[in-house]
C-alpha cells in the first residue's frame, strides 16, 4: 500500500463531503483569515504606493534646494518700501558647479508670479522661469506641443509650457498651442505664447503626506532668461489687503546627480556649501531618495504589523480545524481500527487525516483569496481608499493557510495513527 495512494486521497475527500456543513464551518476561520490578510496588505500597499509614487515624481537622483524665508530675514530699503531679501543667488550655483563633483545638471527655478489669466478666466498658478533641462530632470512628459528649448533661452522668447489644470481652466474648449496667456505681475501683465502642455501627473503636493513639494499641474514654465529680463528679482504678492514684497534671485535648484549611489554623498557636499554661504538658514535641502528610503521602511513596518494582526485570524482558524479533527478522530475510532486490521499502517492513517485538513484549508484559502480581492475592491470604491492587491500577498496568505492546515492537522493525524487497533475495534 503506497503512502500517497489514490485510495488514501479518495477516502479523505469522501469524509469531507459526508459532512459538508461541518467542513464549511471548519473552513470559515481560514476563509476569514486569508481574506483579512489580503485586505489589510492591499490597503497598506495602496496607501504606501501612493506616497512612494509622489516621492519618485521628484526624481530619486535629484537634490532639491529651495529658498525659504528665515525667521530673521534681511531688510533692504528701496524708496519707502522695505523688501525681504533672502534665498539662493547665482554665486551659489557657480560654487556648486565648480566644487561639487557628481552633479550632472543644475536646473534653477525662478518664481515670477502667482497668477495667470486669459480673457475673463483667471487662476492661481505658479509661473516659473527655468531652463530646458527641467523637464528631463523632473521626468515629466509633454502631452501636446514641445518643451522649452535652448533656442528659447538664447532668444529670451516669450513662450511657455503649461500644466494640465492650467490648460483645463484657461483653455477649456480649445487647443492651447499657439494661444496666448497673460502672466499677472505688477505693474502690468505680460503675454506668453503656449508652446506645450504637460501630461497630467500625480502631484507631490500633499503636505499631509510629508512631501510638501510642487503641483506641476498648476504651474506655468517660461524661459529663465525671459523671466530674468522681464520680471527681475522682486516678487509681489497680495494677501488679505496687504502686499508681501520679497527679493529672491532663485526660488529653487534641482541638482541632478550622475549615479544613484552618489546621491547621498553629493547631498552632504551641497549642504556644506550652503551652510558656509547662508548662515541665516534661508534655504531648505530635500533629498527624495532619503525620503523614499524612509517611506519604504515605513511601508515594510506597516505590512509586518498589519499582516501579523490579520494572521491571528488564521491561527484561530487553525485551532478550529485541530479541534474538529480531534473530534473526528474520536468519531471514527472504529473505522481506524478496521483499517489497521486490514493492513493499513500508521503512516497511511496519518496521510488520510492530513489529506482532509490540507484539502479543507486549500479550499478555504481559495475562497478566502476571492473574498480578499473582492473586499479590497469594495474598500477602494466605497471608502475611496487606495488599495493594491499584489500577487505576493495572495501567495503568502494562501501559503500560510496551507501551512496552518498542515500544522493543525498533524497532531490529530498522529493521534489517530497511534490508536491501538484492538482497542479501536472494541470502541463503541
Amino acid at each position: 500500500m503506497k503512502l500517497f495512494s489514490l485510495e488514501t486521497f479518495r477516502l479523505g475527500l469522501r469524509n469531507l463531503f459526508l459532512h459538508k456543513l461541518r467542513s464549511l464551518l471548519t473552513s470559515l476561520g481560514i476563509i476569514f483569515g486569508v481574506s483579512a490578510v489580503i485586505c489589510m496588505l492591499s490597503i497598506s500597499e495602496g496607501a504606501s504606493a501612493d506616497e512612494l509614487r509622489m516621492i519618485q515624481l521628484l526624481g530619486t537622483q535629484n537634490i532639491i534646494v529651495n529658498s525659504v524665508k528665515p525667521q530673521q530675514s534681511s531688510q533692504v530699503s528701496q524708496g519707502s518700501t522695505n523688501l525681504a531679501q533672502y534665498g539662493i543667488v547665482q554665486a551659489d550655483i557657480d560654487l556648486l558647479r565648480a566644487t561639487v563633483p557628481g552633479i550632472r545638471e543644475l536646473v534653477p527655478l525662478k518664481l515670477v508670479s502667482y497668477e495667470a489669466s486669459r480673457g475673463q478666466n483667471r487662476m492661481d498658478a505658479n509661473v516659473l522661469g527655468t531652463t530646458n533641462g527641467f523637464f528631463d530632470v523632473v521626468n515629466v512628459t509633454i502631452a501636446r506641443g514641445r518643451p522649452l528649448s535652448a533656442v528659447d533661452e538664447r532668444n529670451r522668447a516669450w513662450v511657455c509650457v503649461i500644466g494640465s489644470e492650467v490648460r483645463r481652466e484657461l483653455f477649456p474648449f480649445e487647443d492651447p498651442i499657439g494661444q496666448t496667456l497673460l502672466v499677472s505681475r505688477l505693474p502690468a501683465s505680460i503675454p506668453f505664447t503656449v508652446v506645450g502642455v504637460l501630461e497630467s501627473v500625480t502631484t507631490a503636493g500633499a503636505p499631509a503626506r510629508g512631501v510638501q513639494e510642487r503641483n506641476l499641474n498648476r504651474e506655468v514654465f517660461i524661459p529663465l532668461a525671459a523671466a530674468q529680463s522681464a520680471f527681475g528679482d522682486l516678487i509681489v504678492r497680495r494677501q488679505a489687503g496687504a502686499r508681501e514684497i520679497t527679493k529672491i534671485q532663485y526660488t529653487g535648484i534641482y541638482a541632478a546627480v550622475d549615479e544613484l549611489d552618489h546621491v547621498l554623498p553629493v547631498s552632504e557636499m551641497v549642504r556644506r556649501v550652503f551652510e558656509r554661504g547662508h548662515p541665516e538658514l534661508d534655504y531648505d535641502i530635500r533629498v527624495p531618495l532619503r525620503a523614499l528610503q524612509v517611506a519604504q521602511q515605513k511601508k515594510r513596518n506597516s505590512q509586518y504589523m498589519l499582516g501579523s494582526i490579520a494572521s491571528v485570524s488564521l491561527l484561530v482558524g487553525g485551532i478550529g480545524i485541530m479541534n474538529i479533527m480531534l473530534a473526528s478522530v474520536t468519531e471514527r475510532t472504529r473505522e481506524i481500527g478496521i483499517r489497521r486490521a486490514l493492513g493499513a499502517r500508521q503512516r497511511h492513517i496519518t496521510v488520510q487525516f492530513l489529506v482532509e485538513t490540507v484539502v479543507l484549508t486549500c479550499i478555504g484559502g481559495c475562497v478566502g483569496v476571492v473574498f480578499g480581492v473582492g473586499g479590497a475592491y469594495v474598500v477602494n470604491h466605497l471608502a475611496n481608499w487606495p488599495t493594491s492587491v499584489q500577487p505576493w500577498a495572495i501567495a503568502v496568505s494562501f501559503g500560510l493557510s496551507v501551512l496552518v492546515g498542515m500544522c493543525a492537522g498533524l497532531y490529530p493525524a498522529r493521534a489517530a495513527a497511534r490508536l491501538d487497533p484492538i482497542e479501536a475495534l472494541r470502541y463503541e
